[in-house]
């Protein structure tokens, strides 16, 4: 494969595929799947029509003689742990606010998270998933979110998401709910 930056940015990315028939680098596969999200594709069908559509160019781009099927991308995205991913595409696109920038930072509870059994359901119950997530205003970016503690809130969340950014001549804002004094 030739030198190519997005691919440096997965190694070493632990490969929890199945070493038996593996044809194609965890690498490769995530970068694919960086550029096809990149160029807009939501869902693996999407992605993997991108793929074909794109193949030649890709094929000649990467240096490889096949470009991984979507389900091949698929498994390797099922294996990946997603908070590497994201911070090393985080790192690549330098998705990290800077000195003087203003981070907005919200908490989000997901429609339809949480868990209530009824009499007679199987299941874990559980309560809804609430996210802090913040965005770099100057420049648009989206930080990747903060998970906040089962059973808490946002207002919990908020200065260790805070301390997790550990940043320096950065402004916060961030809604009213998130001015509350200590008892």
């Amino acid at each position: 494969m030739s030198e190519i930056a997005l691919l440096k940015v997965f190694e070493g990315m632990p490969d929890g595929r199945r070493k038996q028939g593996r044809r194609h680098s965890l690498q490769l596969c995530l970068a694919l799947f960086t550029l096809a999200v990149a160029a807009g594709n939501q869902g693996f069908l999407a992605i993997g029509d991108w793929l074909n559509y794109h193949a030649i160019e890709l094929k000649e781009l990467f240096g490889v003689e096949r470009i991984p099927s979507y389900s091949t991308v698929r498994r390797a995205l099922l294996e990946t742990d997603y908070r590497e991913y994201a911070a090393r595409i985080a790192q690549f696109f330098e998705i990290t606010p800077k000195e003087k920038e203003t981070v907005s930072l919200d908490g989000k509870t997901l429609r339809g998270s949480y868990q209530v059994n009824l009499d007679g359901q199987t299941g874990d119950s559980h309560p809804a998933i609430v996210l802090v997530s913040g965005y770099v205003v100057e420049r648009g970016l989206t930080l990747e979110p903060y998970g906040v503690t089962p059973g808490s809130n946002e207002v919990t969340a908020l200065p260790k998401f805070i301390k997790k950014l550990a940043l320096s001549g950065v402004v916060f804002a961030f809604d009213a709910i998130n001015t509350q004094k200590n008892d």
